[in-house]
């Protein structure tokens, strides 16, 4: 029996092949935990919050990486929306 064959690329999806800990460590980095705790109402991101608590409720409640991801993503757009930095010159 031969192995299966290797998944197809997805080179326009911005998920493809990041981490839920990378995912939630941008966002921490962008919005901060505050931030975080207004956009999605979850328990994790408000009372003590940090990356490993928030990635065990994460990977048990699908709703909630949903919105996660979902939030990434629109991260993503604004961002590249407003693009580069100006610089003064």
């Amino acid at each position: 029996m031969s192995p299966p064959p290797p998944p197809p690329a997805q080179p326009r999806n911005p998920l493809h092949g990041k981490t839920l800990e990378l995912i939630l460590t941008e966002l921490v980095a962008h919005y901060g935990w505050n931030g975080l705790a207004q956009r999605i109402a979850l328990r994790c991101f408000s009372i003590e919050p940090s990356i490993g608590s928030s990635l065990k409720v994460l990977r048990k409640t699908p709703w909630a990486r949903e919105k996660v991801e979902s939030l990434y993503l629109f991260m993503l757009r604004d961002l590249r929306r407003a693009g580069p930095p100006r610089t003064a010159g």
